[in-house]
């Protein structure tokens, strides 16, 4: 069997596996939220995964800007694919499977191996500053003693933030790259790179409030005091699960954190209904998500082998390719646009 052909056999069952692990997270949920699903309306239902897809493609674009900051700047549906088929790894038990699932598609497009875990790992620490941020302006007042148990949490930001500094985090990277005998970075993450995606992770968050929102009001938690309750009970919860490693992806961890965060605007029932109709529909988010960046990503090559006219911007040249065993022949269509200077994307200018 040639190289090719087993790196086709071993992706395709990574990707069913995960389906199938993605399909039984799903599933495996559905007897725990169904009394919550039967409180909520269609549409409210429709509206909170909308504001999921919304905060997913928003994570997909601060991965995006990272990687493009350290050299790699890759066209949005080739993000998309790598970003959120890879994400479907995190559904198979053990933790790098969405990393080397990222790193594996994104050689294909000439990324090299170590840059791609780089951004990936660097996505984290920015999610983990951002999200305390968010969590912290809005809770302490709001949510008041139902949250006086997490105020540990604030601690961390300001040494999140130091830690976040292109300086500290590029000798952090070319000390880890070191370490497994690999060159250092080709090209630093810069200030207008971390302030690009801090930006993108802000608006995920914003998103998140809103999908959480949407689930509340459903549930009987009206005025503006549960939107802000909402975003900032999403961005606390997130955050605790993932400090708290010994709960696979933070499982338990996050509800808790969720239902006490809520306690001002709504009571207990319903507020666990919101926390377990949440992870379902982000888990839902994910399967659709990476559903339409794999069916963008054959449209896309499809059109390409059809001789389909570019999109405006294309013809930026194609990031340089890894070495050694991190060249890869770059696929058909991968020479499009690749997005555009440090940080590209429509967010805020950045210094």
């Amino acid at each position: 069997m040639s190289r090719t052909v087993l790196r086709r056999v071993l992706r395709w069952g990574f990707l069913l596996v995960a389906l199938g692990f993605g399909i039984w997270a799903v599933a495996g949920q559905w007897r725990a939220v169904a009394d919550g699903l039967g409180r909520l309306s269609w549409p409210l239902l429709a509206g909170s995964l909308g504001a999921t897809l919304a905060a997913l493609g928003a994570g997909m674009m601060m991965w995006r800007a990272l990687l493009a900051d350290l050299g790699s700047p890759l066209h949005v549906v080739d993000a998309a694919k790598v970003f959120f088929v890879g994400q479907l790894g995190k559904y198979i038990p053990g933790s790098v499977w969405p990393v080397l699932a990222q790193m594996e598609l994104a050689c294909d497009l000439g990324v090299p191996r170590p840059r791609s875990a780089a951004a990936f790992f660097l996505t984290y620490p920015v999610y983990l500053a951002t999200g305390l941020l968010v969590a912290g302006a809005t809770l302490p007042v709001l949510a008041g003693e139902s949250v006086a148990r997490y105020a540990w949490l604030v601690v961390l930001l300001p040494l999140l933030l130091a830690g976040l500094h292109p300086r500290v985090v590029n000798a952090v990277l070319n000390l880890g790259l070191r370490l497994i005998r690999r060159p250092p970075l080709e090209r630093p993450l810069s200030r207008r790179g971390v302030v690009t995606s801090a930006a993108w992770a802000l608006a995920g968050w914003v998103a998140y409030g809103v999908h959480l929102w949407l689930l509340v009001h459903g549930l009987g938690a009206t005025g503006p005091a549960a939107a802000v309750l909402s975003l900032g009970a999403f961005a606390l919860a997130w955050c605790l699960g993932f400090l708290v490693v010994i709960a696979p992806a933070g499982a338990g961890v996050r509800e808790v954190a969720m239902v006490a965060a809520l306690a001002p605007v709504l009571d207990q029932g319903p507020a666990i209904a919101a926390a377990l109709v949440s992870r379902l529909v982000v888990s839902v988010g994910d399967l659709v998500c990476a559903a339409l960046a794999g069916a963008a990503a054959k449209a896309a090559l499809r059109w390409n082998g059809q001789g389909g006219a570019d999109r405006p911007g294309d013809g930026a040249p194609n990031p340089k390719p890894g070495t050694d065993d991190e060249r890869h022949p770059v696929r058909p269509g991968a020479d499009r646009d690749r997005g555009t200077s440090r940080g590209d994307g429509p967010g805020p200018a950045a210094p």
